[in-house]
């Protein structure tokens, strides 16, 4: 059995943009959904999956110092420091470089040290998080050397050979000067009034940097050389994982009556209304000013950092086109088969049920469900909600007079990627006139294809036809009802101890998740933050079929006091749409894991390529602008050219069938 770890994960399909046909499209179906749509602009790098991310930043002939700063550098641009976002998911407020960059764009400094430790990894690198005062900070090793790249306050120091300092020279070279000046050490004042006068006649480690203005201030003016002088002023060697449980992609799904929404501004949504966190400062300031003064030097067009967007689907029941986009239809029948409604119960003796699955790339902020009943005497409809792949359902309606129905959603969404809405219908003649789902959703601005002044260049594509499921939860089962937790997937566990999943005393334990997807299963990716401590013991990845016989497809092995793994499987047995996971694990000293992420990768069901209607809105000296485009075939270009530099405002996605 082969997997395919970190840099290797490239031989992973699911990266590829080829054309994956399903057995729907090849026997000439129209295609119920349409994967990985995606528009790129010439002037923003591609950053929806680690591979894309790698092709944008990481170019052949660099040096390994070359590519360490592009990594540095796409952290920079894709992530600013700023009081995080709160999913409730892990520890602290580490959620992988890609959901930060797409989904985001601000976070802590810890975030951006596992941004490093990920990114890093995947492009071949060993790297360590560090612990300094008030501050995390990360580093890469190369030339069989650490070197400190900071990516959330946007510095690091060459030495005078031009070679990047480490954490412990930093720390060093700031404890001899104080050696020299004791009257500035761990005092604030008189190192910022130090800096005021002239920076540069502080410790040489940090006079080679061209990450201070003048005065001092670091890009952002959120810190600066005082700030560094005390954050440094620290023992030495003190290594800390800032883990993250990676495999978020970016793959745009869009059924027919779907429609995607992106702003390059914000209505003032944000995740951490509810249940945690505080407001991020970004959500009211603009680039170029303030905080985000730096950002325009690093290539940002947006106006501003944090986007609020709506997912939209108005669900086709009358054409029965809602079958092919639909995770269950089952005794049914639509307006165009001889229905009075658009949809109805078609064997009145036996119930109907609808059930859509509502995938999002971007995390949910809100949402409602609006339906026309048809309920005649005797007949009821009943909608249930669920967040947990179906392993358990909430009933959130209950209609037995006809009329127009309304369901608020955004407590039950809010901070989800994903959500399950059953109909059941009973009786003759009950069914739904209309159906349709709007969601708020939270996006960066960042990555989104923007325009510049003069000519630019628009790049569009769809496919494979994959979706994928994702089991990923909080280990604390106190935030249930704020977070889906790791108990709500019934894993079976044994001889493993909260929080996250620790090998008890007996040194042996397990769990088993069970994974089930609308297709067939092409590929299994998993992200992983861990300890295995002693040498002598594993994390053992096992994958069945049929819940009893397991086989083993990968070993994490120690001796590692904390470290986080991405890895994918794709050697899957033909056919399945179930699959068992287990992590098995042995320990003598400390195995653990802090946090899990498991992607199933599948074979849409009626996946394949139909045209896409893309819709942009801006402004120019003032003027509104609008253009639209269709995409007839799946790779297709076109050209804007603005006379003046635009204003963005709006990126529309649909299906233009």
């Amino acid at each position: 059995m082969r997997t395919t770890q970190n840099v290797l994960l490239a031989a992973v399909p699911a990266f590829a943009l080829a054309a994956v046909l399903s057995a729907g499209e090849a026997a000439g179906e129209k295609p119920g959904v349409v994967s990985f749509v995606k528009v790129l602009s010439d002037k923003v790098p591609d950053v929806s999956n680690y591979e894309a991310w790698k092709k944008a930043f990481i170019k052949d002939g660099m040096s390994e110092q070359e590519k360490a700063l592009a990594i540095w550098k796409s952290i920079a641009t894709f992530q600013h420091q700023e009081n995080p976002p709160e999913e409730l998911l892990g520890n602290d407020t580490t959620l992988g470089p890609i959901k930060i960059f797409n989904v985001y764009g601000y976070a802590m400094c810890n975030s951006a040290s596992s941004d490093l430790e990920s990114l890093g990894r995947f492009a071949g690198f060993k790297a360590r998080g560090r612990i300094i005062n008030s501050h995390s900070v990360a580093e890469l090793n190369w030339d069989n050397d650490w070197h400190l790249l900071d990516g959330s306050l946007i510095c690091y120091f060459p030495k005078p050979d031009g070679k990047i300092a480490s954490v412990n020279e930093i720390i060093d070279g700031i404890a001899a000067w104080y050696e020299k000046n004791p009257e500035y050490r761990k005092n604030n004042d008189k190192l910022y009034q130090f800096m005021r006068a002239g920076w540069r006649r502080g410790p040489e480690i940090l006079n080679n940097t061209k990450a201070y203005d003048d005065i001092g201030w670091l890009p952002a003016a959120t810190h600066g050389w005082y700030s560094t002088m005390q954050e440094y002023d620290v023992a030495k060697d003190q290594v800390y994982e800032y883990g993250c449980a990676a495999g978020y992609q970016v793959n745009i799904q869009l059924r027919k009556g779907e429609r995607l929404t992106r702003n390059w501004f914000n209505k003032g949504l944000h995740v951490n209304m509810k249940g945690g966190g505080g407001e991020p400062g970004c959500l009211k300031q603009q680039v170029g000013k303030d905080n985000l003064r730096y950002m325009p030097a690093l290539g940002d067009l947006a106006p501003g950092r944090i986007g609020n967007g709506t997912l939209e689907y108005d669900v086709p029941l009358a054409s029965g086109e809602f079958r092919h986009g639909a995770l269950a239809a089952e005794n049914l029948s639509s307006k165009s088969e001889g229905a009075t409604a658009a949809v109805q119960v078609k064997d009145a003796a036996k119930p109907g049920e609808l059930t859509i699955r509502m995938p999002s790339s971007y995390v949910y902020l809100g949402g409602k469900l609006d339906f026309d009943a048809a309920v005649s005497a005797g007949g009821s409809i009943t909608v249930s909600f669920t967040d947990n792949h179906g392993h358990s359902w909430k009933e959130i309606g209950s209609v037995t007079s006809p009329g127009p129905q309304s369901i608020d959603l955004t407590d039950l969404v809010w901070r989800r990627y994903e959500y399950r809405v059953r109909f059941e219908l009973k009786g003759a003649g009950t069914g739904l006139n209309s159906l349709k789902f709007t969601n708020d959703i939270q996006h960066s601005q960042r990555p989104l294809p923007a325009f510049d002044k003069g000519s630019n260049t628009l790049s569009f594509s769809a496919g494979p036809a994959e979706g994928t499921v994702s089991l990923e939860g909080s280990c604390d089962p106190a935030l249930k009802g704020k977070q889906v937790v790791m108990a709500d997937y019934q894993p079976v566990v044994t001889g493993l101890n909260p929080p996250g999943f620790w090998v008890g005393d007996t040194g042996q334990g397990s769990v088993t998740f069970p994974l089930e997807t609308p297709g067939e299963i092409v590929r299994l990716r998993f992200g992983v933050h861990y300890r295995v401590r002693d040498a002598r013991d594993a994390w053992d990845v096992q994958v069945s079929y049929d819940g009893e016989k397991f086989e083993s497809i990968h070993k994490i092995a120690g001796p590692t006091g904390g470290e986080s793994t991405y890895f994918g499987f794709d050697q899957v047995a033909a056919g399945k749409k179930k699959v068992w996971v287990r992590f098995s694990g042995t320990s003598r000293n400390a195995t653990g894991m802090n946090g899990l992420r498991i992607d199933a990768d599948y074979k849409e069901p009626f996946g394949g390529f139909a045209p896409i209607k893309v819709t942009y809105k801006w402004q120019e000296g003032g003027k509104e602008m609008q253009k639209e485009f269709t995409a007839s075939k799946a790779e297709e270009r076109w050209t804007v050219d603005c006379a003046e530099k635009p204003l963005m405002k709006t990126i529309v996605l649909e299906r233009a069938d």
